[in-house]
């Protein structure tokens, strides 16, 4: 395993982040991901994730209600891990009480609840990034800003981070926290894979001149780029949440996995380990945030940081992109 600095801190990550979306309660009656994992057995795949030197791990609490953290804290506990090594990150803002007054945003109200409710539900004492699931229009910047200073400042979060937003949006709430002294963001999750790169005309390079991490979420645009189009798979089956990401633009998106997987197959790889050797090329890529749902995702997420592409490859794989409409929420 290779460890780089969280952008501009001093703490050290592993470079694949283990997405803990698929760890959970299964089941829609349980959140919007039914094809999550069970503590049971989801435990194989943490495990072997620790076994390859992962020590970071991203969740939420809207992921599956709350049980997504409840599972990331147990294996933590279970395993026995060092907190001190280790790097947890979670987020807020979506709704966990949908339809009810104050039931989700970024109020100081729902941050300083929420961060709370997430604490408990780990069984930690912190948590190394508080990131914004998203940017809220409802609630002032400076509210937003100023609850997420004193989370850090309570000792309950050791760095802030966001989400998916536009770059005029992210580089206001930089400029405003740096104005009143509030803890500004050392990272970014924003959608970065082969078939969605909009984010390399703005935000990327923002995010570089700032010195950010960058720690892109579906790296495989939901299975996209880990398959030959159209592949079912028992998460597709289920998925209400991947067609809105993404079916608006499937002409575009089946040339460019059709590419990747002539391309991956030329080179006797996998579509993943190609897909994600492409963004680990990328110099402004911390860690992609991988979620997985067998060993074997696990194996080969790890195994794409010792493949280096030379630039003829890489200009292969994104010949087909076109340009996406860009969006701040997904």
């Amino acid at each position: 395993m290779d460890y780089v600095k969280f952008g501009n801190t001093g703490m050290d990550v592993s470079r694949i982040c283990l997405g803990m979306m698929s760890f959970g309660k299964p089941g829609a009656e349980n959140g919007l991901f039914p094809w999550a994992l069970d503590y049971e057995a989801g435990k194989p795949l943490f495990h072997r994730a620790l076994e390859l030197g992962i020590n970071y791990f991203d969740t939420a609490n809207v992921y599956q209600m709350g049980s997504s953290e409840e599972n990331t804290g147990r294996y933590i506990r279970e395993f026995g891990l060092n907190r001190d090594e280790i790097v947890v990150a979670t987020k807020v803002n979506f709704a966990m009480r949908p339809g009810r007054p104050n039931g989700g945003g970024l109020s100081r109200k729902n941050i300083l609840a929420e961060i709370d409710h997430s604490l408990e539900r780990l069984g930690l004492d912190y948590v190394d990034v508080y990131q914004i699931h998203r940017l809220d229009p409802n609630t002032p910047m400076e509210e937003t800003l100023e609850a997420l200073h004193d989370v850090v400042k309570s000792g309950k979060a050791r760095y802030l981070g966001a989400s998916t937003i536009f770059a005029w949006q992210l580089e206001r709430l930089q400029n405003l926290a740096a104005q009143h002294g509030w803890t500004q963001f050392v990272s970014l999750q924003p959608q970065y894979n082969l078939i969605y790169r909009e984010e390399e005309r703005e935000i990327l390079p923002l995010c570089q001149d700032r010195k950010m991490a960058v720690v892109p979420w579906s790296p495989l645009a939901g299975g996209r780029c880990a398959h030959p189009w159209g592949t079912i798979t028992p998460r597709t089956k289920v998925d209400t949440v991947s067609p809105m990401v993404w079916d608006a633009t499937k002409e575009q998106d089946k040339k460019v996995v059709d590419n990747l997987a002539a391309v991956a197959q030329k080179h006797g790889r996998s579509m993943a380990q190609e897909a994600l050797a492409w963004l680990l090329s990328k110099p402004s890529i911390t860690a992609p945030i991988v979620g997985c749902t067998t060993v074997q995702h696990v194996e080969e997420a790890v195994s794409a940081l010792s493949i280096h592409l030379d630039e003829e490859e890489i200009k292969a794989l994104e010949a087909p992109y076109v340009p996406h409409v860009k969006t701040g929420l997904y």
